[in-house]
């Protein structure tokens, strides 16, 4: 009976509010009228703020960055996507493997390339070079490559009467170390230090090498002829493992086209961060929140190689490394703060396939790497944050 619409100031608390006054109507009308209305009103008053109280207490973040972080990282999301966009100009098609690489830049990780020849592992490389302003430099390994030929050498000075220092072209922050695995292992063993510690000994003296330092190395497929695999040490320093790929046909055509139209092979590439830039990018990405319970979603991930009845030999830890740094790089490519089961799976088989090694049996098989860590992403249970 009392369904109709109370007055617009009480709206739900209103609706038991009439059955209320009529008990009380023997004793004084006039007055018992006037105080009806406050009676209904204070039941209906606690229940209100409980109603309110409980969202606002659950809908509580768990990680809130400051003003600050939040700016850093929204400036590292628009210059990464500026850079993406001026490497595009030149690489057509690869918009997702161009991402990977800032990804990679971003994590202060070193990069392998392996393709076969001519798919633009090499420009990609040049074209990142410049568009970082960094000091590049380039070494084409060869089967009669010596670690002098990269690292330098002590050189005697005969007017001092002592020995001095010839940096070699290790001594930059982008190094392209082009088709690596035709060089003898001993010669490979010359970048373990400096892709891992970022420094250089020579003799007993270590000197430190510029930051930011990173590798690209390319490398054809093993089965190419005259080339040597690169030993397991050495790849478990290697960030990502990745592969660029033919391009389509579409692509292709627009790459012909470009090139008619532009009426010569060189790309104009324009610059546009520089190195201390760089570093304070990778800096801010340490600022990028990372859930407890993506932390153990890592560890369960890199474990699961471990425990694989078809691998041999499971992930190291720099694995989980791996992919806490390039998550973390991911969100803050794309401007968060926080990372997301999604940062994860994106980065997970290029950052742990080429650390694993399977069972020869399973090798035969033709069982990629890459494969076992798509089935482990599959079965483990993604967290939810």
């Amino acid at each position: 009976m009392q369904q109709t619409p109370p007055p617009p100031g009480i709206p739900a608390p209103g609706m038991p509010a009439p059955p209320m006054p009529t008990p009380p109507m023997p004793a004084a009308p006039a007055a018992q009228v006037a105080a009806a209305p406050a009676m209904p009103a204070a039941p209906a008053m606690p229940a209100a703020p409980v109603a309110q109280v409980a969202p606002v207490a659950a809908a509580q973040p768990r990680h809130q960055s400051t003003p600050e972080v939040r700016e850093r990282l929204k400036a590292v999301g628009a210059i990464s996507q500026a850079l993406s966009a001026e490497v595009q100009k030149v690489i057509i098609g690869k918009s997702h493997v161009i991402d990977n690489v800032m990804i990679n830049i971003l994590s202060n990780g070193n990069l392998l390339f392996e393709d076969y020849p001519g798919l633009a592992k090499t420009l990609m490389t040049n074209t990142f070079a410049d568009a970082l302003g960094c000091d590049f430099k380039r070494v084409q390994f060869t089967p009669d490559l010596l670690p002098a030929d990269i690292t330098g050498t002590n050189i005697y000075d005969a007017k001092k009467g002592e020995f001095t220092f010839k940096p070699g072209p290790l001594f930059c922050n982008l190094l392209l170390a082009d088709e690596i695995n035709r060089a003898p292992p001993k010669t490979q063993a010359a970048l373990l230090e400096a892709m891992q510690e970022k420094q250089v000994t020579i003799g007993t003296v270590t000197h430190k090498l510029p930051a930011p330092f990173i590798v690209m190395a390319t490398q054809n497929p093993v089965e190419q002829e005259g080339t040597y695999p690169l030993p397991e040490a050495q790849l478990d320093r290697f960030m990502f493992k990745m592969s660029v790929g033919y391009p389509d046909r579409a692509d292709e055509d627009e790459i012909l086209s470009r090139r008619i139209n532009r009426k010569k092979d060189a790309v104009d590439v324009e610059v546009i961060t520089d190195p201390q830039r760089v570093i304070a990018m990778q800096q801010a990405c340490e600022d990028v929140y990372l859930d407890p319970a993506l932390r153990m979603y890592m560890v369960e991930l890199v474990s699961r190689t471990r425990e694989d009845p078809r691998v041999l030999v499971g992930s190291s830890p720099r694995g989980s490394q791996a992919l806490l740094k390039t998550a973390r790089a991911a969100a803050a490519m794309r401007g968060r703060d926080f990372v997301t089961p999604d940062d994860i799976k994106a980065v997970a088989t290029l950052a742990i396939s080429h650390r694993i090694i399977l069972k020869p049996e399973h090798q035969i098989k033709g069982l990629e790497p890459s494969e076992v860590v798509q089935t482990i992403l599959r079965e483990v249970p993604v967290p939810t944050v």
